[in-house]
């Protein structure tokens, strides 16, 4: 069986939270398009076209995938203000269960978590294991604050105990103004910030606490197989 495991929604209920959210990232809505942005640094431009479901499965049966991992594009809920965290991910959640509900044999679940609001991400962890999904999504940063940092500690501890994945992706860099010129952001900043955050897990002693805990790094390893392959 061939996986996809890095397919990508982004419902429109979900754009109209991130329209609310009083700070970056935020998001302008044209008629066939969602701008987002993360102030001046970094812009992306999120067509509708490129996430319309027909498309999805056209695209996947000419590329011989038979399951695609659905999850969010960037920006996820965890960098909205708290009051928008939960709300977000229910957003992106419900939408993904909607599509694995209507196409089981072709879609499976990777779900959002409020992670700037701890016991809120737990509570949505037990939600979405019980709807079926296959593991959650941890992110470069939460909303500028480090992956190690003790606050996170119990929804670690949890996955833990519940058995679900965690599957790393890229946000814009909290130090992206450094490197908002030329695209380099996206040529190398987001891989080379989550393997800064690959590190923190390694060298906190998250892994070690928490030894069944279930890391899944994907983009061939960041910078992680370069250097290992350099040396």
């Amino acid at each position: 069986m061939r996986i996809d495991c890095q397919s990508h929604i982004f419902p429109k209920s979900y754009i109209e939270i991130l329209a609310k959210n009083p700070h970056p990232p935020q998001v302008i809505r044209n008629s066939n398009e969602a701008i987002v942005t993360y102030g001046d640094v970094q812009t992306f431009r999120l067509q509708d076209e490129a996430y319309d479901l027909k498309r999805k499965l056209k695209d996947m049966d000419a590329a011989g995938v038979d399951l695609a991992l659905l999850s969010t594009n960037i920006p996820p809920p965890c960098m909205l203000s708290p009051e928008l965290g939960t709300e977000g991910a229910h957003a992106i959640n419900n939408a993904i269960v909607e599509l694995v509900d209507k196409y089981p044999d072709r879609f499976a679940g990777l779900a959002c978590l409020p992670w700037q609001i701890p016991d809120e991400a737990i509570v949505e962890m037990d939600r979405v294991k019980a709807l079926g999904f296959r593991g959650i999504m941890l992110y470069s940063h939460i909303g500028g604050e480090h992956v190690d940092s003790p606050n996170f500690e119990p929804v670690y501890a949890h996955a833990e105990v519940v058995q679900l994945p965690i599957v790393m992706h890229p946000t814009v860099p909290t130090w992206g103004e450094a490197i908002k010129d030329h695209w380099m952001i996206g040529m190398m900043g987001l891989q080379v910030d989550c393997s800064f955050a690959l590190l923190r897990l390694i060298l906190s002693g998250i892994l070690e606490r928490h030894p069944e805990l279930q890391l899944v790094i994907p983009h061939v390893g960041w910078d992680f197989a370069v250097y290992e392959w350099s040396n």
